[in-house]
Parts: C-alpha cells; structure tokens; sequence
C-alpha cells in the first residue's frame, strides 16, 4: 500500500467534507467537540507529528509547541493548512528517512510509522465529520483492513498496561471476517489472550464471538464509531465478550 498517498487522500477527503458543513456543529462520537475542534485536532496533530519527524525527536513534543499549530481564520486558508500539514509530514519523513528510528508514544519507530499512524487518525476523523453531518462514509478496502490490522498492533502493546483488565478474558476469542472481495486472509483477524497478553493473527476461526460483515463497518464498529444495530455487521456467539472489548479498548 501506497501510505502516503492514501494519506494525503484520506486528509484532503476531509476537508471537503468540512469545508461543506456547519463548523459548529457537535461530533456524537468524539464527545464535547465540534466539527471545528475535530478539524483542528486533526490539523495540529499532522504538523506535530511532521515536526518530530522532521527534528528527529526522540521524546514527547508539547503540543503548544508546534509550528503553525492554529489554522487560518478564513475557511479556504484553513483548508490549505491541513492539507499542508500533511504534506509537511510526508516530506519530513522523505528528508529524515523513512526508516530512521524517532519518538512515537509507543516507543521508538521507524519515520514511516507516522505516515501510516496519521492515515489512520485522518481516516476514523473523516468518519466522526461524517456521521456528525449525516454524510455517506466510504473507505477503501485495503486501507480499512490495514486500519483494523494497525489498531490491533497497537491494542497488542498498550493493553494491560498500568494494571488495566485486558480486552479479552481467560481462554475468549474475538474473530473478525471481512466480505469485501479481494481481501482473503487480510480480511480475517482472530484476536485471543496468551500468557496474560493480547495477540491476533489473519487466521480463520469461529472465535467466542465473531463479527462478519464489511470491512470498513467492522473497523468502526471496533473503534466504537458506530452500535452494531446500526450496520449490517452479523454477530455470531457470546456478545457479552464483545461488550466487554469496546468497554476495555481506546475511543
């Protein structure tokens, strides 16, 4: 997969998207905010993101101390600074070297990790504005599955932490199955618990619970964007291991 420019795609979908709706108005699914803080959220955490990179960082960047961290007062500007902010990051990356190792929260990554980590943030964003605004939400297959692969990377690594009960309990599993064309065993996940530690793998399996549907309504279901009454996602076994996975995962 092209990171980038699935990146810079995803960031110029969503100012569109924002550039056509009311600023004011309030995002369900990131509670407290509006369409207006989400846009520069996302606008600030780009350049923040590009500016670690950029420095070669190798601890936390505050983020009252990113460049150019406010947009524009007029709306055009302020689109341009996203997409700029997006681009910044692309081109740090390029200067730095993809795979020069730099801070990320998780610990030292390669530079690329960003591009991929911000293709992401961009991409669960787009669809915050768009269930915000009652707008339709369209995601690429690979880059949906890719999506659910990179959450489940970082579940792996900050699950339990500080004491905190993991998302799956004892001998549970969690099995995801994509229907999109294409995908194969990119489109299965099965998530269970070894040696006190959450792992996956694209294995098939049945799983104590298992969601089967398409992929871009799986990954917002799996990052609680979206109840799964509301999508065609079909549920088979104990929901309650479900439950108590979104209740134990980040928002």
């Amino acid at each position: 997969m092209d990171y980038a420019s699935s990146y810079l795609e995803e960031t110029r979908a969503l100012g569109e998207l924002i550039r056509a709706a009311d600023q004011s108005t309030p995002v369900p699914t990131c509670p407290g905010w509006t369409l207006e803080q989400l846009f520069r959220h996302v606008g600030r955490g780009d350049r923040w993101a590009a500016q670690i990179v950029r420095d070669r960082m190798d601890s936390f960047l505050d983020f009252r101390s990113v460049e150019e961290g406010k947009p524009p007062p007029d709306l055009d500007g302020a689109i341009a600074w996203l997409n700029g902010g997006a681009q910044r990051l692309v081109d740090a990356v390029e200067g730095t070297g993809a795979e020069t190792p730099i801070w990320t929260f998780l610990g030292p990554r390669p530079a690329g990790w960003w591009i991929r980590r911000r293709l992401h943030e961009n991409a669960i964003h787009r669809a915050d504005a768009a269930l915000a605004v009652g707008a339709d939400f369209t995601l690429d297959a690979e880059v949906a599955a890719d999506g659910i692969d990179e959450f489940l990377e970082r579940i792996v690594i900050q699950a339990g932490k500080d004491g905190a009960a993991l998302p799956l309990e004892g001998g549970d599993t969690l099995h995801l199955h994509a229907t999109d064309p294409g995908l194969g065993e990119a489109g299965e996940w099965t998530v269970a618990v070894e040696d006190v530690a959450i792992t996956w793998s694209h294995e098939h399996g049945k799983g104590t619970v298992a969601l089967r549907g398409g992929v871009t309504e799986l990954l917002l279901a799996m990052t609680r964007r979206v109840p799964l009454d509301a999508t065609g996602i079909a549920v088979f076994g104990d929901q309650a291991v479900w439950q108590r996975w979104l209740d134990r995962t980040p928002l």
